[in-house]
C-alpha cells in the first residue's frame, strides 16, 4: 500500500495497482474497499464480441469509492423471491471489480490472506458483482480473508455464440480475466495469490467449477465453492447454440454480422428478452444461451471433467438449499413435481461430485440449507438463493426479499455460523469456522463426504420434515 500521512491515510487507502494507483475506502470493521476497479477495457464498439482486453492505464490515483455499472440487463425473473434490485446497466466501464481486505491487511509486514473471488449467479442473464447483495465487507471481516467480486459479460452480450467474429463464451473469458488481474493484482491489497478460492451462487457455481478445471485457470485455483450450481442443465451444444444465434439474428432483424457492434445495448437486450420468451419451456432453469461445450472455458463438460480428475488437487466445498425449483414456480405448471425437479437440476450434482472428489482421495463438504422465511406456507420453503444473505451477512440488502422475510437473533447466528464457516474453507481448506453454536446440527468439527457410508452433509437451518 503506498503511504498516505496520517489518519486520511488509514481512511482512504491507496493502492498500487499494475494500471495504476486506486484509492478505497475504510468502512465498518476497519475493512478497506475498493469498487469499480476495471480490470479489462469497456466492451464496446470493435471490442463487443471480442475477447477481453486489458484496460487503459490512467496517471494519478483512481477514485474507488462506488462500484462500475452493470452490465446491460433485464429485469430477473427471480425478482419474486429475492426482491427487485435497481440496475444500471452501461457497456462503458461494465467490466470492473471490487475488493474487501481484512483490518490489518494492508499494514506493512502483514502475513498474507486467503482470497476468495465471488461470481454472482443469475442464470447467466442478470446479476452484479457491485450489487449490495454481494457487498463482502462483513464476510472479509467475519474471516479474515480477500474477497474479490466481479461483473462479466451477460445474455447475448455475454454467450451469443458467433465465434466466426469471436463471440466464444465471452462470460466465461471475462471470469478468466477477473482470475488473472487477481492473480497479478491481489498482493497489493494484502491477499495471497497462492490462496485462492473461486467461488458462486447458481450460474456463478457451475462457472466457478469449470474455472477450477479449465486448463488455463485452473493453475490459479486452490479452492471452490459452489452453491446451488444448476449441475443437471447441461453445457449448450455448439449445434444448438448456432440455431439459437440464428434466432437471435432473426428476432433483432440483423442481416449483417457487422450490425451487431454498432446496435445499442438497450436493444440487443431486448432482443434477448423476446428470444427468452420464444423459448420459454415449462420447468425449464436454463436460459436461451449460456456457456457451449467446446468453447472458451469449457473443453468438456463439468461432470464428466470432475469424473476424469479436474478437480484432484483441489479443496471443494458445495451445496444446495432444500426447496430449489420452488422460485422458478412462475414459469412452471400448476403440479411441476418441485421436489423431483429440486433434485434433478442441483441436488443429485452434490452428491454426484462430491463422490467423485472422495472416490479420487480429495476432501469435498457438502451442504443442505433449510431455512425458511418465517410463516412461510410451503409455497417457498429454502428456495434457491435464499443462502446468501446469511452467506454474506447483508440481511437489509434483502429487506425486500420474500425467501428471507424477517430477521431475528437466530438468522444472525445462522449467518455467523454459515458465513463463518465458508470463510475458514477459504482460509484453511476445512469449514471449522462454523462447527457447532448455530453450524446447523452442531456435530462438532464438519467431516467431508464420504459416500455409501451415510457421511455427512451438514443442515444449515432446521431440521427437514
Amino acid at each position: 500500500m503506498e503511504s498516505e500521512s496520517g489518519t486520511e491515510g488509514q481512511r482512504r487507502p491507496v493502492v498500487a495497482t499494475e494500471r495504476g494507483s486506486v484509492r478505497g475506502v475504510t468502512e465498518e470493521r476497519g475493512v478497506a474497499a475498493f469498487r469499480g476497479i476495471p480490470y479489462a477495457a469497456s466492451p464496446v464498439g470493435a471490442l463487443r464480441f471480442a475477447p477481453p482486453a486489458p484496460p487503459p492505464g490512467r496517471p494519478g490515483v483512481r477514485v474507488a469509492a462506488h462500484a462500475g455499472p452493470d452490465v446491460p440487463q433485464a429485469p430477473s425473473r427471480l425478482a419474486v423471491v429475492t426482491g427487485p434490485h435497481e440496475t444500471h446497466g452501461d457497456e462503458e466501464g461494465c467490466l470492473t471489480l471490487n475488493v474487501w481486505s481484512p483490518e490489518g491487511a494492508l499494514e506493512p509486514g502483514a502475513a498474507p490472506r486467503a482470497v476468495l473471488v465471488w461470481f454472482h449467479g443469475g442464470g447467466f442473464t442478470t446479476g452484479s458483482g457491485g450489487w449490495d447483495w454481494y457487498d463482502g465487507a462483513r464476510l472479509a471481516a467475519l474471516g479474515g480473508i480477500v474477497v474479490v467480486t466481479a461483473n462479466y459479460r451477460l445474455g447475448a452480450l455475454g454467450w451469443l455464440y458467433l465465434p466466426e467474429i469471436g463471440a466464444d463464451n465471452l462470460g466465461s473469458r471475462d471470469q478468466a480475466a477477473v482470475l488473472y488481474w487477481v492473480r497479478d493484482n491481489i498482493a497489493s491489497f494484502g491477499g495471497d495469490p497462492s490462496l485462492i478460492t473461486v467461488g458462486g451462487q447458481s450460474a456463478g457455481a457451475y462457472c466457478a467449477l469449470c474455472l477450477a478445471m479449465d486448463p488455463g485457470t485452473r493453475p490459479l485455483v486452490r479452492r471452490v465453492i459452489a452453491e446451488s450450481g444448476p449441475w443437471g442443465l447441461a453445457p449448450q451444444e455448439p449445434a444448438e447454440a448456432v440455431e439459437v444465434a440464428a434466432a437471435y439474428l432473426r428476432v433483432r432483424g440483423v442481416r449483417h454480422l457487422s450490425e451487431l457492434r454498432e446496435m445499442t445495448a438497450e436493444r440487443m437486450v431486448s432482443a434477448y428478452g423476446r428470444l427468452s420468451a420464444e423459448r420459454a419451456r415449462p420447468g425449464a432453469v436454463g436460459p436461451p444461451m449460456y456457456p457451449v461445450l467446446g468453447g472458451a472455458g469449457l473443453p468438456v463438460a463439468p461432470l464428466a471433467a470432475v469424473a476424469a480428475g479436474g478437480l484432484d488437487g483441489k479443496d471443494v466445498l458445495l451445496g444446495s438449499t432444500q426447496d430449489e425449483m420452488t422460485a422458478f414456480r412462475a414459469a412452471s405448471p400448476a403440479g411441476f413435481p418441485m421436489e423431483g425437479a429440486t433434485e434433478r437440476v442441483f441436488g443429485a450434482g452434490v452428491t454426484e461430485i462430491a463422490s467423485r472428489c472422495a472416490e479420487r482421495g480429495r476432501p469435498a463438504y457438502a451442504y443442505l440449507f433449510t431455512r425458511r422465511p418465517p410463516g412461510d406456507d410451503g409455497r417457498l420453503g429454502a428456495t434457491h438463493c435464499s443462502e446468501l444473505p446469511f452467506l454474506f451477512g447483508n440481511f437489509e440488502a434483502f429487506a425486500e426479499a420474500p425467501m428471507l422475510g424477517a430477521v431475528d437473533g437466530s438468522d444472525r447466528a445462522l449467518a455467523r455460523a454459515f458465513g463463518g464457516a465458508l470463510a475458514s474453507f477459504v482460509a484453511t481448506g476445512r469449514p471449522d469456522g462454523g462447527a457447532g453454536g448455530g453450524a446447523g446440527e452442531g456435530r462438532g468439527p464438519w467431516r467431508p463426504y464420504e459416500p455409501g457410508t451415510g457421511a455427512e452433509v451438514r443442515r444449515f437451518g432446521p431440521p427437514v420434515h
